[in-house]
């Protein structure tokens, strides 16, 4: 007797989950980089979120840095992907410019505000802290991989 398992069936297990974010690595012109440090555990990030279904990405970082911060940004480019492989999280990171709007708070952040990069690497985690600093570089983007706290070396 042979049995024929579906495509569906197949594809349902075979088929990893992912959530795709994005977020803004904000500069300005001073090359200090906006930063929001998170309400639901006091992190400092670039702002950004998990991208709608109908969404384009750069759509989408407008949006969730605007809600986030209340600046409005010109997406210049991308600059990185990077999974967290342990929560199948893969977030796209654009490099942006401010062209409008005035900081301030939201649900998602108790505190906004314009960093240096040496404030970068010192107040934020290493798996945010490099998405800024890979936008402030020429070259990529880049593709990096983490555990949701640490980098795993390039292979």
């Amino acid at each position: 007797m042979l049995l024929y398992m579906s495509n569906s069936a197949h594809d349902e297990r075979s088929t990893p989950r992912h959530s795709v974010s994005v977020a803004g690595a904000v500069v300005r012109e001073d090359g200090r980089i906006l930063a929001i440090r998170r309400a639901d555990n006091g992190t400092w990030e670039p702002p950004g979120g998990v991208l709608e279904l109908a969404e384009q990405p750069e759509e989408g970082v407008r949006r969730e840095v605007y809600e986030e911060t209340g600046i409005k940004v010109e997406v210049e480019r991308l600059t990185g992907v990077y999974k967290n492989t342990a929560r199948g999280i893969v977030a796209l990171v654009f490099r942006c410019r401010p062209e409008g709007g005035q900081e301030k708070l939201s649900d998602e952040s108790i505190a906004v505000d314009w960093l240096t990069p040496a404030e970068v690497a010192d107040r934020m985690g290493e798996v945010y802290s490099v998405r800024v600093l890979d936008a402030l570089r020429e070259h990529g983007p880049y593709v990096r991989s983490h555990d949701g706290r640490t980098l795993n070396p390039a292979r």
